[in-house]
């Protein structure tokens, strides 16, 4: 069986089309994987960026992806909604077939390794590759940002696995990681007032005694003019997104605010789909049926979700 993972780089720039496609070309046209998308997004600032395939492969076209973005991105003048820490912030595998975590996070130290020594960046292990407890979590590890970090890196305590106990003077650092499948999920508000966004992510994310798995903050889109909930779902399996998605509506009303829509960054699992509408069939008392077509999971979503810019590629099995 082909080994098959999913590998989700994030590179700080999301305004630039010309600087993108340059840092991204090396990952395209390649032998043993696919480049599937690139997705930036002027208000984050950030462009996520999906792989699909053999992970010996994708080793040294990520290397060259990586110092093109070392060579372009200056993290001295960015700014943007999302976190971030380095030029390229984060770099994960996830097994999707034929492939254990463990080999993911072989290939993770692989690639941390040759990081900081070709580039002189400093490397943070994260998640099922973590070496220490307090680098399971990324937002641990970012916090900061790259401002931050400057000082935050000559602690004991956060000095990097691989490379100089002092960030890149223009790229940061990077945390490159192997974990399960992560859901990128924004809800969209129809209100500009990011308090709202904000209070709405603390009754939903662990950290503030919400759901568990549930990574949230707020974000203002600028040039769309509305807030959104945004927020990473660690495991959809014990909590799945109509759950979030319904206590997201459940809370907004308390401030008169309805959800106007929600959106996918990246892909996801079928699972992950048909989990909701399963759930949303049972309510409106429709016969649930398992042997839909991915177009078929793809409309249903939509009109269930009210996603937005999504269509059958997001769904990772439809790209297998």
């Amino acid at each position: 069986m082909s080994r098959i993972v999913q590998c989700v780089p994030n590179i700080s720039e999301g305004k630039d089309l010309d600087k993108i496609n340059y840092i991204i070309e090396p990952l395209k046209n390649q032998q043993g994987f696919k480049f599937i998308s690139a997705e930036p997004d002027q208000n984050y600032h950030r462009t996520v960026i999906t792989l699909i395939g053999d992970p010996e492969e994708m080793i040294e076209p990520l290397m060259t992806f990586i110092n093109r973005a070392r060579e372009t991105i200056d993290l001295n003048h960015h700014q943007g909604e999302h976190p971030r820490m380095g030029a390229v912030d984060v770099l994960p595998f996830i097994p999707i077939s034929g492939i254990q975590i463990e080999e993911c996070i072989h290939y993770a130290t692989l690639i941390g390794e040759k990081i900081a020594a070709q580039y002189d960046i400093p490397v943070f292990l994260y998640a099922k590759a973590a070496k220490q407890p307090n680098r399971i979590n990324l937002p641990d590890i970012r916090k900061g940002e790259f401002e931050g970090m400057k000082e935050k890196i000559k602690e004991e305590q956060w000095k990097p696995d691989f490379g100089p106990q002092a960030i890149h003077p223009t790229f940061g650092c990077i945390a490159v990681g192997a974990r399960i499948p992560l859901i990128a999920y924004n809800i969209d508000l129809d209100t500009q007032d990011e308090k709202i966004a904000n209070s709405i992510a603390k009754a939903i994310r662990q950290s503030s005694g919400g759901f568990q798995y549930i990574q949230a903050g707020p974000a203002y889109l600028e040039d769309k003019g509305f807030v959104q909930v945004t927020m990473n779902i660690l495991d959809f399996k014990k909590n799945p997104m109509y759950r979030i998605l319904e206590t997201v509506k459940m809370e907004a009303k308390r401030y008169h605010v309805n959800v106007m829509s929600s959106e996918i960054v990246g892909l996801l699992p079928k699972d992950t789909l048909t989990d909701s509408i399963k759930y949303y069939e049972q309510v409106l008392g429709i016969a649930y049926n398992k042997d839909m077509t991915f177009q078929e999971i793809t409309n249903k979503a939509i009109t269930y979700m009210g996603l937005r810019d999504f269509d059958i590629y997001k769904i990772i099995e439809a790209n297998l």
